[in-house]
């Protein structure tokens, strides 16, 4: 009988125990995710706050171009000198466009490294006063890269004491993704981006057969059927067969000149520098000053298209204007782009790249007799940048997110694959993971063996 009550008594000793456990463990579970949550707004405060500035130095720009004319091109040079040197002295991770920081902080993460200066909030902050200062100054870089950067770090300053639950790895590749989403404000993209880019979930093999069956089928089924909606159409149809065949020769024209563009890149700023970059890490002010002056030589020759993120040029031609000036802003833009991605310097991709390929759609649709302007720029768009970065889904699922045209969703897969094909013949890696190498932790060789001196 004593046996028995101190048999119950055990059992509501420890049943009390395990409740108890089970309430830290829920309380614990409920703090982290507010944490992370937390984290992920302040994040997205951040982005949005960080495109208001940059909007504001660009608009700045556009009123020192029509009161003083000549001052942006002195301001070229001096910027990117000035902004290279900052960036050297203050932040050195802030260089560039911050994505392979992030690729290479998400590789490294772990119990015994809990962060480094490519996730700091120094460095965030330096990248976030360097990158509107450039804008300003009417630098061809775009914001987005930048911001993947920012939001990955804030998001890891919020996140980094926490014990259990998500991985480091997998909260700074949520970061990246967040930041994609909220630059564009396309959510899908940052999920697609996160998958393809940040996280290589796919081979790369895998994701371009998955591509193209996809793209296959979506054409015999518009072939056999014609361009329906399954619930029927919802915002009125285009004629698409112009589309469809335009896909293939805007797959291949960007691909090669994205290949090309990410090719001198990473031979500049990559693992292995060719001479330029050998002599850009000897020099690197006089280095950064002379990329000012040939983006400055760049926005003289095009009467200005080359300045800032470009996004009033593309804006013009998805309109069905400017095309006469296509020419002029794809080669211009491309060499001062280069110029402001080399120069050591904070600065993004993205939006430059969907400038140069809105002007070699516009010069596509010049060339070709059977194709549609506005439809044209946006495969042009979507295709350059899967040229440069070698992300063919991340880049159309943005412009689809971008244009709200579900239409084009099988001739915007169809060119970006074609892209990506062409641009990886030219750039065997993807740019951002061949620059993530300059940007990993260097493990010194072990010292040799000293042999013991003979008895």
């Amino acid at each position: 009988m004593i046996g028995m009550r101190g048999l119950e008594s055990w059992r509501r000793r420890s049943g009390a125990s395990f409740s108890r456990k089970r309430i830290r463990l829920r309380a614990r579970r409920a703090w982290r995710m507010t944490i992370i949550v937390l984290g992920s707004v302040v994040g997205g405060l951040a982005a949005v706050s960080f495109a208001k500035l940059c909007d504001a130095g660009i608009a700045f720009h556009h009123n020192v171009i029509r009161s003083v004319p000549f001052l942006p091109y002195v301001l070229m040079p001096a910027s990117m000198a000035l902004a290279t040197w900052l960036t050297i002295k203050f932040a050195p991770a802030a260089a560039g466009s911050g994505i392979p920081q992030v690729i290479a902080a998400a590789e490294e993460a772990g119990p015994d490294n809990p962060g480094d200066d490519k996730i700091s909030v120094r460095t965030a902050v330096v990248k976030v006063a360097l990158t509107a200062l450039l804008l300003t100054c009417g630098a061809a870089i775009g914001r987005e890269g930048p911001t993947v950067q920012v939001v990955a770090a804030i998001l890891f300053l919020f996140t980094s004491r926490l014990h259990g639950g998500p991985s480091r790895r997998a909260l700074l590749i949520a970061g990246g993704a967040a930041g994609v989403a909220a630059a564009f404000n396309t959510l899908i993209a940052g999920v697609v981006f996160a998958v393809e880019e940040l996280a290589k979930g796919f081979d790369r093999r895998n994701n371009s057969i998955i591509i193209l069956v996809v793209v296959i089928a979506g054409a015999a089924s518009y072939a056999f059927a014609g361009d329906y909606a399954y619930f029927g159409s919802l915002r009125g149809s285009t004629a698409l067969a112009s589309a469809w065949l335009a896909a293939p020769i805007i797959g291949v024209v960007c691909g090669v000149t994205g290949g090309l563009f990410a090719r001198a890149v990473a031979a500049v700023i990559g693992p292995q520098p060719n001479a330029v970059g050998l002599f850009r890490k000897s020099r690197p002010i006089v280095f950064a000053t002379g990329c000012g002056l040939v983006a400055a030589l760049a926005a003289f020759a095009s009467g200005g298209l080359s300045f800032g993120t470009g996004y009033d040029s593309t804006t013009a031609l998805l309109a069905g204007g400017g095309g006469a000036q296509s020419w002029s802003l794809s080669v211009w833009r491309w060499i001062a782009t280069l110029a402001a991605s080399v120069c050591g310097a904070p600065g993004g991709l993205f939006a430059p790249s969907l400038a140069i390929g809105a002007g070699l759609g516009s010069v596509v649709d010049q060339v070709v007799p059977w194709v549609q302007g506005r439809d044209v720029v946006v495969l042009g768009m979507a295709a350059y940048l899967a040229g440069v970065v070698q992300a063919p889904l991340t880049s159309a699922v943005i412009l689809m997110e971008m244009t709200r045209d579900p239409g084009l969703v099988g001739p915007l897969m169809l060119s970006t694959l074609m892209s990506r094909a062409i641009s990886s013949r030219i750039m065997r890696e993807p740019l951002y993971h061949q620059l993530a190498g300059a940007w990993r932790r260097r493990v010194g060789k072990p010292a040799k063996a000293v042999p013991a001196p003979a008895a």
